[in-house]
């Protein structure tokens, strides 16, 4: 209703002060509703406009806790039914990036518009989560390196939920989104701290997947998470041929070189 009734204003700084503030509101008041208690810490490395926000992903409720301290520009894909009238009235109020289906295939296309994006100073810092799928609240898995072919300035920041006052990880082959909402609102609390991270950029002859691997390892280690090169899909999608070629000619690799030390030392 909020961002439905700011939608309807001309642009402007009001317009723009309006929808941060019901943004802020709206989230925290679903924070508090999953008595959630956040720590945030480095305030100084908030992510600034024109930027892109990248953090480690364990459940729906991230973009909720982040949006509590600040607001973001969302990505993702357009849905259907109540979720599709959520982000038509959103989308009115704040630039948010939403992508059709046949777009989000397009890596061309989706690069373009988010370049565009962080190309306006004045706009909302984009909230990206690189690892595509939530993590179960102890490691950080490997980051797609679409995020960090964008350019721009990347603002880490690592996630660390307290489990001992609730599970916050969202196991979707488990759990769908309502049940896992009213586990949310039954646990005793969500008890969160958030860590604003020193600005990186990309370094001259590091290319994308370099630079997502560093800016991954920066959020494992204030985290305190381990760190892993797996890619988090392949709990759901199955594993590519060309994967397992490779760890085929790895282990292969492996034995003919034991081989020949065998036959060194007989």
């Amino acid at each position: 209703m909020g961002t439905t009734l700011v939608g309807q204003l001309p642009e402007s700084s009001l317009k723009n002060w309006l929808s941060e503030l019901v943004h802020l509101t709206c989230c925290r008041i679903c924070v508090r509703a999953l008595s959630g208690t956040i720590h945030y810490h480095n305030k100084q490395y908030k992510p600034q406009k024109g930027g892109i926000c990248v953090a480690n992903h364990t459940s729906p409720i991230d973009v909720l806790i982040l949006t509590m301290d600040g607001c973001y520009a969302m990505v993702g894909q357009v849905h259907g039914g109540l979720m599709g009238i959520i982000q038509r009235a959103m989308v009115k109020a704040c630039p948010h990036v939403w992508f059709e289906r046949s777009e989000m295939k397009d890596r061309h296309l989706v690069t373009q518009r988010l370049r565009e994006h962080i190309a306006d100073k004045k706009k909302l810092p984009i909230l990206i989560f690189p690892e595509g799928t939530c993590i179960n609240n102890t490691s950080v898995m490997m980051f797609k390196k679409g995020s960090f072919e964008i350019g721009g300035t990347i603002h880490p920041v690592a996630i660390k939920y307290n489990p001992q006052f609730g599970d916050a990880f969202w196991n979707s082959s488990k759990y769908n989104m309502v049940s896992y909402l009213l586990r949310m609102m039954t646990s005793w609390a969500i008890v969160c701290d958030v860590w604003y991270m020193p600005p990186m950029t990309r370094e001259k002859g590091e290319d994308a997947v370099q630079f997502a691997n560093r800016v991954k390892s920066a959020i494992a280690v204030q985290g305190g998470l381990t760190e892993l090169p797996w890619d988090g899909g392949l709990k759901r999608a199955r594993v590519k041929d060309t994967f397992k070629e490779e760890q085929q000619k790895n282990y292969s690799k492996m034995i003919v070189g034991n081989g020949s030390l065998n036959s060194e030392s007989n």
